[in-house]
């Protein structure tokens, strides 16, 4: 085994050799001379090792390198190193989304769709891995892409150490290595979210739901940050706080969060800079080249691909540092959490140091044991399961309860990393591994019961609960806030019995199970109308259930009282889609009393016509909008003999949109237009695959907000050309939260934080009205000879489907006699979008199209009309009424319901039928 050497050199770090041995550049050893100034601390001495460093091997995760690579050995008196099993394979899940090269283990649970990658080890085999985890066990939190880091990339990788310092430097990963002493600790990162499944099953917070395998342990090795700040001197007096910022590219900015100074100073505390984890190259989805490693506090604070240290007297101003990691009172909402930004930024509610926990392991969910009724054996089963705690703070207790917490009984608790106290191991890759003169526990600790079969055989549930050194103890009851964080209320598994003449079969059932999988008994009783906050198991459940135990959150009635009607899918896909019914949990419900009210449009009702919409209902529908469904229930769906044979009635005639699928399109380009719209174009699968989309019709684009994991969707028409091939461009105007509007829009706020490779789903067309060219137009169904079209579009969302048929009218050879009237309304110039293209086939076709310019707020010398929409404007600049007449009319609902339709009519037009409201 190598030991470590200290170098004997007189010289000061400044005159090193290195710069003429090629290692640092001119450049960076002048951010190396130290400043003239009173005594500090000596400048730290390059160290060196017998033996080879992560930094003569390839510098690259094993998984883009040597998949059999495994750390250096460990001494047998150690936890030993887990069994890697390093990926081949990038995952199916991965192949369209910008991580599209990192390589992940299948297995892994996804919380939050295929990207960003959010993930945990399911809670068995996390467990069987033992105290140090492997990198492809290891739970996963991102927000966004995976900085595609190369070798030449990590070589040249920098992170910058600056602000309220006397010695700003900047250094790679290497320089690093060199210039401090390298120490490795084993850490265990538990997500704020872990356990937070339970919540969202007593009511949805803001997160998405963790398991209770949001938690897991490695060695990291790098350079203690106390020891880096030494170097750089902070302003005494000045310098309060320690912000980090890695190097992913998010929609608001990159992840950063901040510590105050006087703990990152504090060695104790044991912040680290890591380059490796378990004796390996950082993994993509663990930091690599770089991360902060934070011990005790939650795995947020834990700053991945660490591009700045900044030195402040200000905590990080960084967006998620706020907009995450908060508990909030009980009392707030999720709706009013969005809604009040002065809850983020209260710096009572922000979460630090982690909260003591457990959980049971040991029996597995749906995990059976058989159990004899007459053996008079004393066979013994150990429930096993995790404890941590935070702060550095020691597990001291861990009690089990098998009477449903009236009584409780101490657990064995076995303490992993005390081996690591026992000696003092030196390596030239994990630097001094050494904890001898510790005191602080930042490692889970593994805990066991054992008790009889036949004492388990009485027990309706086991529970458990622990405490730590600060004598915190987990409490019974969940406190439940509107983001979910740090749920560490009794960990209960209820067991369920079989029984027959000669035996007992158990049949344990864990509260939830992770991500959007269904399962558990919280569901289980959720669902039977029990209030799960205050849960009663066993036999007692059914006896003991009265009003007083109401369920917090109500089950919300989708069918109405008396409705007994029989519907087969036959009739079902006979029905005029103009009176749309449709599916949801195999009721049958009515959407044409609805058409007009509904907040999406009534082309969204149209579009699931004589399909099941149960995913996309429940994906984006509140308890308010659930709440109005059973008054258009009629009926229950069938099955009869034709349905057996029945086929889709969709072609494969090669083009991309589906009336029925959403399908994915990936984020190729974003052009800004003006100050507050946004040009997107998505790439198809195909680049010779047609979109499908009729003139006059839109899509439905949905996406998942990556603040705060909620699916949102809305109808779109697209700007790009007619007869595109491959792609799909989107104009978006965005409405962003302000103080004025401050959650702001939901579907836009959800564009505004997509990044390029991302992708969002398509599906469609829809819409009543199709231009099918040569003057020909359908509306609801019938054919109709137009002629003269008047055209009103208002506010910058207006023009896009105005457009679409303007291009096709005017780029139609055979089309010679259709003339337009066009009305395009806005608050100001710059808010005029497509201007060029509108002034430009006015130029073009000036006998055929009349346009004409309204501006709420018009320049000096603006020579449109200035105000709004009135009578006097439509009956001047729309075409008077007539047989081959049409009005299409696009732009906000005050516009179009006092303003154009009463105009339309004092002009004698017939609104019903001859205006379209796209």
């Amino acid at each position: 085994m190598a030991t470590l050497a200290r170098d004997e050199l007189d010289s000061p770090l400044s005159e090193l050799s290195l710069v003429t041995e090629g290692i640092y550049s001119p450049y960076e050893a002048s951010l190396l001379t130290p400043f003239t100034s009173p005594y500090v601390s000596p400048n730290p001495e390059p160290y060196t090792q017998e033996g080879e460093s992560l930094f003569s091997l390839p510098f690259l995760p094993a998984s883009l390198d040597d998949p059999t690579r495994d750390g250096p050995s460990l001494p047998k008196a150690l936890p030993q190193l887990p069994e890697n099993a390093t990926l081949l394979e990038v995952a199916e899940a991965d192949r369209e989304t910008p991580d599209n090269w990192v390589k992940r283990n299948p297995g892994l649970v996804r919380l939050t769709g295929k990207h960003p990658f959010n993930s945990e080890a399911r809670l068995s085999s996390l467990f069987e891995a033992g105290f140090l985890t492997p990198a492809h066990l290891h739970f996963v939190r991102n927000h966004g892409a995976v900085p595609h880091v190369t070798e030449d990339i990590a070589k040249d990788w920098t992170v910058r150490i600056h602000g309220l310092v006397q010695r700003e430097v900047t250094l790679t990963v290497q320089q690093l290595s060199l210039l401090f002493p390298i120490v490795t600790l084993p850490v265990t990162f538990v997500c704020a979210g872990n356990r937070r499944k339970e919540q969202n099953v007593v009511q949805k917070t803001l997160g998405f739901s963790w398991g209770a395998g949001g938690v897991s342990t490695a060695l990291w090795t790098g350079v203690y940050l106390a020891d880096v700040l030494d170097y750089v001197r902070p302003r005494r007096g000045q310098a309060k706080h320690v912000v980090f910022e890695g190097g992913d590219n998010l929609p608001n900015g990159p992840y950063g969060t901040s510590q105050r100074l006087s703990w990152a100073t504090n060695k104790e505390r044991g912040m680290l800079i890591a380059w490796a984890m378990n004796g390996l190259p950082l993994e993509p989805d663990h930091g690599f080249p770089v991360r902060l490693v934070v011990p005790g506090q939650i795995g947020g604070r834990s700053v991945k691909w660490l591009k700045r240290i900044e030195i402040s007297d200000r905590e990080s101003q960084h967006h998620l540092h706020f907009w995450d990691n908060k508990l909030l009172p009980t009392q707030v909402m999720p709706d009013q959490a969005r809604a009040e930004k002065h809850w983020w930024y209260d710096p009572r509610y922000i979460i630090t140091e982690l909260n003591v926990n457990s959980a049971i392991a040991k029996p597995d969910h749906d995990e059976k044991l058989t159990v004899s009724k007459h053996s008079e054996s004393d066979d013994l089963y150990a429930i096993r399961g995790y404890a941590y705690g935070g702060g550095g703070r020691r597990v001291t207790r861990v009690e089990v309860s098998l009477d449903e917490g009236t009584t409780w009984s101490l657990a064995a608790i076995e303490y992993p990393e005390d081996r690591f106290r026992e000696l003092c191991h030196i390596d030239p890759v994990y630097g001094t591994l050494d904890l001898t003169a510790r005191d602080t526990s930042f490692c889970w600790c593994f805990w066991s019961f054992h008790v009889k079969h036949s004492t388990l055989a009485q027990c309706d549930a086991l529970m458990v609960r622990a405490s730590d050194e600060g004598s915190a103890v987990q409490p019974r009851d969940m406190y439940w806030h509107a983001l979910g964080m740090m749920n560490n209320w009794w960990f209960r598994v209820a067991v369920n019995k079989t029984e027959d003449d000669d035996k007992v079969v158990l049949h344990f059932e864990h509260p939830t199970l992770a991500g959007t999988a269904s399962g558990g008994w919280m569901e289980r009783m959720k669902t039977a109308g029990y209030d799960i906050t205050k849960p009663i198991f066993g036999k007692k459940t059914s006896e003991e259930k009265s009003a007083d135990t109401k369920p917090k959150t109500e089950e919300i009635p989708l069918t109405k009282p008396g409705v007994t009607r029989k519907i087969t899918l036959e009739e079902l896909k006979k029905q005029d889609r103009e009176h749309p019914w449709f599916v949801i949990n195999g009721e049958v419900y009515d959407g044409t009393p609805f058409l007009n009210e509904h907040p999406g449009g009534g082309d969204s009702i149209i579009l699931v016509a004589g399909e099941d919409a149960s995913e996309d209902f429940f994906a984006i529908h509140s308890a308010e909008g659930k709440a109005k469904l059973a008054q258009f229930h009629i009926g229950t769906l069938v099955k009869s003999g034709a349905d057996a044979s029945e086929t889709s009635d969709q072609t494969t005639n090669g083009v991309f949109l589906d009336r029925t699928k959403w399908k994915d399109v990936k984020l190729t380009r974003i052009m800004r237009i003006n100050h507050d719209t946004y040009q997107y174009r998505f790439d198809l699968p195909r680049e010779d695959q047609p979109l499908g989309l009729p003139v006059g019709q839109h899509v439905f684009v949905r996406l998942k907000r990556k603040d705060t994991g909620e699916l949102v969707q809305r109808a779109y028409t697209p700007v790009s050309q007619q007869g595109a091939i491959g792609f799909i461009e989107l104009l978006i105007k965005l409405y962003l939260p302000s103080d004025a509007f401050p959650i702001g829009g939901k579907m836009t706020t959800g564009f505004h934080q997509l990044a390029l490779d991302d992708t969002v789903q398509l599906k469609g067309p829809l819409g009543s009205f199709i231009w099918n060219g040569q003057g020909l137009a359908n509306w609801k169904g019938s054919d109709r000879k137009v002629k003269e079209v008047g055209m009103i579009c208002g506010g910058s969302a207006g023009i896009t489907p105005i457009l679409q048929v303007l291009r096709s009218i005017f780029l139609d050879t055979l089309d010679t006699e259709t003339k337009v009237w066009l009305i395009s309304a806005n608050k100001t110039e710059q808010d005029i979008l497509c201007r060029d293209e509108l002034d430009a086939l006015y130029a073009q076709h000036g006998p055929r199209l009349n346009l004409h310019y309204v501006l709420g707020n018009a320049p000096p010398g603006w020579t449109g009309s200035v105000g709004r929409i009135d009578n006097n404007m439509l009956t001047e600049k729309i075409p008077c009424p007539s047989e081959q007449g049409i009005i299409l009319v696009c732009g906000p609902e005050p516009m179009i319901k006092y303003a154009v339709k009463p105009g339309l009519q004092a002009a004698g037009w017939n609104i019903e039928k001859y205006l379209v409201v796209f």
